[in-house]
């Protein structure tokens, strides 16, 4: 039986065909809403649909108030792994780079509290960082400690490795993670520092680390733009 070929697979299809064949590079911007939907003869609301099934697939992504672009290869990640983000983006012959948007104190609150298993709220520091994979922001980190833990952890680089810093600075190893991977919509702040629109669909990835004797230390909530990054457990 014939598979039946809709208006918006045929869209799909072509510019998967056109990526394929090199005729829209990785990295690439693609035509305007406009310029696409005078090249298939069909309406923009059309042309929409097409293009936020295929960034829901990966193969393209968009930039706020920018338009839409090919997207580069996905990085390969495993949770499992112990190696640090940087080594990670490296050893896949990409480039990695680190910004701390900033850091600040709080009380924990009702999310914090029970990410950090309190019985009752204490001082927490949160850092706040942006990460980028071959210059293009991709990942939005929110690493948050307790504060009676990591006396003086703000006068050191905060750009770098946290997990090395733990180890080389207080001895902390980490022994045991947990992990929960939800697809989520991007919250305001994380919106505007990955370039999105609020709301935007983003891949939320909560660590909770224990050191070596077994006591949690810290919580850290990745935001990751789902076009950049493929999740493999081994």
């Amino acid at each position: 039986m014939p598979r039946f070929t809709t208006q918006l697979s045929k869209i799909k299809s072509e510019l998967k065909n056109k990526i394929h064949l090199g005729q829209l590079q990785r990295g690439q911007k693609i035509p305007s809403e406009r310029e696409l939907s005078t090249l298939f003869d069909t309406t923009r609301i059309t042309i929409k649909d097409a293009l936020v099934a295929l960034e829901t697939e990966g193969v393209i992504y968009r930039e706020k108030r920018r338009g839409w672009y090919v997207s580069p290869e996905r990085l390969i990640y495993n949770p499992l792994s112990r190696c640090h983000f940087h080594q990670m983006v490296n050893d896949q012959n990409r480039t990695a780079q680190t910004k701390l948007i900033k850091v600040h104190e709080e009380f924990a609150t009702d999310d914090y509290t029970q990410a950090l298993a309190l019985n009752q709220p204490e001082p927490i520091l949160i850092i706040e960082r942006l990460r980028f994979i071959d210059g293009r922001a991709v990942l939005f980190v929110e690493n948050v400690l307790k504060e009676r833990l990591f006396e003086g952890i703000l006068e050191e680089n905060l750009t770098s490795s946290l997990t090395l810093l733990y180890q080389n600075k207080y001895g902390y190893q980490t022994s045991k993670s947990q992990f929960e991977v939800i697809p989520t919509a991007a919250p305001l702040h994380v919106a505007h520092a990955l370039n999105l629109a609020e709301g935007q669909p983003v891949l939320k990835i909560q660590r909770i680390n224990y050191k070596q004797d077994g006591e949690l230390i810290d919580c850290e909530f990745e935001y990751w733009r789902p076009d950049a990054v493929r999740i493999k457990i081994s």
